[in-house]
């Protein structure tokens, strides 16, 4: 073999003992020289540092995994360390399957950050996570769920309830076909998420099968948060036209627990919403142009009479209503701004509820809850609560727990950032974890060089600035009081400097609650 095509090979295969030659690349832009380096210690996600610090002086990651049910008896096993480090890595970089794992097996530098001897294989987090029954899981994944959010539900904060479901593509166990209202008639679970709408916290989910859609799978879990949370309850339960029945209905009044649920638009419910349209007492039009009114209600199945709140909105721009004919082609009917010469055209709701709040406040408690339903969106969409499935339910029930918790802890990381604002994954993750880093280490100290990949570098600086006297805080609380709970320190801290939360009223004197 000639000298010429040794090292044409060597460049090609990027072996040998001297490092391969440069290869050329003609660009848009010109020339390039392209050399491979394998063994640098480089991160897109260099800004994870800041992140790891964080954990860090709270305590919370070591807690997770001191806690974890994860054992081995081998000795070639991984460290159960690496195996959450890794699942926390993916959930942080958005990744929805495990097969996504590969793309952070070259990440040194993110491992060194949190204590990890390695990033492991997509296998070998799968078959670590089967390792964990249910009961163990439970037990482990929802005292971690708590202790994240628990310190922060001294203020009022509401409740929200919702089942998000899981399309399936494969042979799952509990891939049922149950209500499937964007893929019809494909298989899928069920999530029943517990939020706390004020911060964005989820305080639990529940995976149950696709035809376990109903808020009555979801009776047992409700009944059970709330006994946990004993004095720190909500002020209100929230939930849509899937929750107000009377099994939801009875938990909450058995505990004393207000609420205030959506009610299906039964016969019955549009029967009493016909009666009341002539009525003559319609509060006046808010902001948002609703006028309510209230009635009592007892529906066929319910042991009492209810106080009911109907809200309705004049539909002033043009109509367009999609239907499907036979099931498959779609169909739209589209109206103008008035379908006959002086009819008005309302859209109304009817809720449930027990608490004494004037109507006004009624009405607008319930719109709030759009803000609700973009955290559930965000979770399913953008922190993949709906991803990382395996044939077993157990592992997509454990991963979607650690996904709420790994959400929660990057919830508050945001909020010590931005105190006055939120920050969705779709922006906080680009701005306070997309950063190539490469790093160097030299007598025993490690310098890491980070790049941003954005333009918003001088905005960067101020929420860092901003987290380091949040940590800093709890390191001087710490050093004062050895046995002080770092992550509760950090959590009133962070509440404290929350524009105020704005929680329900305050009851109407003289207005006595229904029922």
């Amino acid at each position: 073999m000639g000298e010429a095509r040794r090292k044409a090979l060597a460049v090609r295969r990027g072996s040998g003992d001297e490092p391969a030659e440069a290869q050329v690349v003609d660009t848009l832009g010109g020339r390039m020289h392209v050399r491979w380096d394998e063994g640098a210690a480089a991160t897109p996600h260099g800004q994870l540092v800041f992140f790891a610090e964080f954990l860090a002086a709270t305590g919370v990651f070591e807690r997770w995994v001191s806690e974890c049910p994860l054992a081995y008896r081998s000795g070639n096993a991984p460290d159960k360390r690496d195996v959450l480090g890794t699942l926390m890595l993916g959930l942080l970089a958005g990744q929805r399957r495990y097969a996504h794992i590969t793309a952070l097996r070259g990440d040194a530098v993110a491992a060194q950050a949190l204590g990890m001897a390695r990033v492991v294989s997509e296998d070998a987090l799968r078959r670590a996570l089967e390792r964990v029954d249910e009961a163990s899981s439970a037990a482990w994944m929802r005292p971690s769920l708590m202790h994240s959010v628990r310190e922060a539900l001294d203020r009022p904060w509401v409740l929200d309830i919702d089942a998000s479901i899981k399309p399936l593509y494969g042979r799952q166990e509990g891939a049922e076909i149950g209500y499937n209202p964007s893929k019809p008639m494909r298989p899928s679970h069920v999530l029943h998420t517990f939020l706390v709408s004020n911060l964005r916290l989820v305080l639990d989910v529940q995976v149950s099968s696709g035809k376990q859609h109903t808020s009555g799978h979801a009776k047992a879990a409700l009944g059970r948060l709330l006994d946990e949370l004993g004095q720190r309850r909500p002020a209100l339960v929230r939930g849509d036209s899937g929750y107000g029945n009377e099994g939801i209905l009875l938990t909450l009044e058995e505990r004393k627990q207000p609420y205030l649920l959506r009610l299906r638009q039964t016969k019955n419910v549009q029967r009493l919403v016909a009666q009341q349209f002539a009525r003559q007492d319609w509060s006046r039009a808010d902001s948002q142009g609703c006028q309510m009114v209230e009635a009592q209600l007892q529906l066929h199945g319910w042991s009492k009479k209810r106080r009911v709140v109907i809200v309705r909105q004049r539909i002033r721009g043009g109509i367009a209503r999609e239907r499907r004919i036979d099931g498959r082609q779609l169909r739209l009917d589209l109206a103008g701004p008035s379908v006959h010469e002086g009819d008005r055209l309302w859209e109304y709701a009817v809720l449930v509820t027990d608490v004494a709040y004037p109507l006004e406040s009624i009405g607008q408690l319930y719109r709030d809850r759009a803000d609700a339903e973009n955290a559930f969106d965000e979770l399913k969409n953008q922190w993949g609560l709906g991803g990382f499935t395996t044939r077993d339910i157990n592992r997509c029930q454990t991963v979607a727990r650690a996904c709420a918790l790994v959400y929660n802890w990057w919830s508050w990381y945001c909020r010590a950032a931005h105190p006055t604002g939120r920050l969705e994954a779709i922006t906080s993750r680009p701005l306070l974890l997309a950063a190539v880093g490469k790093a160097a280490s030299h007598a025993n100290q490690t310098t890491l060089y980070l790049t941003p990949l954005h333009g918003r570098a001088d905005v960067l600086r101020k929420l860092l600035a901003n987290i380091g006297e949040a940590l800093q805080h709890v390191k001087a609380a710490a050093e004062q009081f050895r046995d002080l709970d770092r992550w509760g320190c950090l959590l009133r801290y962070i509440s404290d400097r929350i524009a105020p939360v704005i929680g329900p009223p305050k009851p109407t004197p003289g207005l006595q609650a229904a029922g």
